[in-house]
């Protein structure tokens, strides 16, 4: 059926709920599928927050934090069928619904980077602007990550993580070229 062709008339059956109390808090179907991705949303930032405050190093909490991020994504956008259809085909409508939570979420990874400064496990210049990097770069893996694109590329899950904690923590310049 797709976003497009749903009616308030169809909301109202699928949530058995009547059409006049959704139109008591929803002015549209735009406010309603605005409703349904903040409160996923929230749901996220909790899962997130909760990964943030266990008693890990910086560095595996920062691991963590990424690989229970792309699970959740993908596990709410699979949840949510018309949420999936948008996400595929409307990621304006997406990115406009998420904004809040790309804030906060930058705010969680700020977080985990200057624990890893002050345990000294990361050398970072400038936190903000990697929380900032990292977080886009997420953004970047979500459709890839969702879509299958990137689950083994034939490799063991091992193998996988490892080429993972590699990239993020040596990156990927041979360390005696030094500027």
């Amino acid at each position: 059926m797709g976003f497009q062709n749903t009616t308030m008339n169809d909301i109202a059956q699928a949530s058995q709920k009547g059409r006049r109390t959704l139109y008591t808090y929803f002015k549209s179907k735009d406010d309603v599928f605005d409703a349904v991705v903040e409160a996923e949303l929230d749901k996220l930032v909790d899962s997130l927050l909760e990964v943030a405050a266990r008693r890990l190093p910086a560095d595996r909490k920062l691991i963590t934090y990424i690989y229970m991020r792309l699970h959740a994504v993908k596990a709410i956008v699979f949840r949510n069928g018309t949420l999936r259809a948008a996400f595929f085909r409307d990621i304006w409508r997406v990115e406009k619904a998420r904004k809040k939570f790309d804030l906060r979420e930058t705010e969680i990874l700020r977080d985990i980077l200057n624990d890893g400064v002050n345990e000294g496990l990361f050398s970072i210049t400038d936190i903000d602007m990697t929380a900032y990097i990292i977080h886009h770069a997420l953004k970047g893996l979500e459709v890839p990550y969702i879509r299958g694109h990137i689950n083994g590329w034939g490799k063991s899950k091992g193998i996988e993580r490892q080429n993972v904690l590699n990239i993020i923590f040596n990156g990927i310049k041979v360390k005696h070229n030094v500027y």
